[in-house]
């Protein structure tokens, strides 16, 4: 019996800070989230419901291609922000890739949860929506247009060209007489593949320049 206590109080030392961190904040959200639901939605069992099966197997895939590009950047900036902060916290760069997380992370959450669709539900305009996300933009240019121009930024200006003509292509899509998702998905998808190939370059320049003073 003694041994076995002494085993898990050795496994219990192993478990790191961020673990029980981590997990408390995930259990309370998760409460949270089911706590809503019970109260306010049809059913608790869709938060679950799973993704629906595709028709045939190419049906969706480059919405899904485009879903994983877009979680791509704010993993890489967010753990080069953390890791260069470690080494530099006077970086002049760390609150670039603090903002470049948060702008990115936004543009993923909007992606998958479809924010600008579910707050239709509370009766707020899907074009309110999208002024909002353009003035967040342009805030974002605004504060770090001095970081952006050490860095190769025709790639994102590229990006965000070719995400906001597919963004007024989905606003006036009625207007359109070809009717295609192709109109809008072909620059949505090319813009997210440079806003990723951005980032990804950004930060490990940002990396190997940070370990190139040692």
């Amino acid at each position: 019996m003694t041994r076995l206590k002494n085993k898990i109080l050795t496994l219990l030392k192993k478990i790191s800070h961020a673990f029980v961190i981590c997990n408390s904040i995930s259990l309370f959200l998760l409460i949270l989230i089911i706590f809503y639901a019970q109260k306010f939605e049809p059913s608790v069992e869709g938060l679950f419901i799973p993704p629906p099966t595709p028709p045939y197997p190419t049906a969706a895939f480059l919405t899904h291609t485009f879903e994983i590009l877009c979680s791509i950047s704010p993993v890489i900036c967010g753990f080069t922000f953390v890791i260069l902060r470690r080494i530099n916290p006077n970086n002049s760069n760390n609150f670039f890739l603090l903002g470049s997380t948060i702008l990115t992370a936004g543009f993923l959450l909007n992606e998958i949860y479809r924010i600008h669709i579910i707050l239709q539900y509370f009766d707020i305009p899907k074009l309110t929506t999208i002024k909002t996300y353009g003035f967040i933009l342009l805030l974002y240019l605004l504060l770090f247009w001095k970081n952006l121009k050490l860095t190769p930024y025709g790639i994102i200006i590229t990006s965000f060209l070719l995400i906001i003509i597919a963004v007024l292509i989905d606003t006036f899509y009625e207007q359109f007489s070809i009717k295609s998702l192709l109109i809008e998905g072909i620059p949505k998808l090319l813009g997210m593949i440079n806003f990723t190939l951005y980032f990804c370059l950004v930060c490990y320049q940002e990396i190997i320049k940070e370990f190139s003073k040692k």
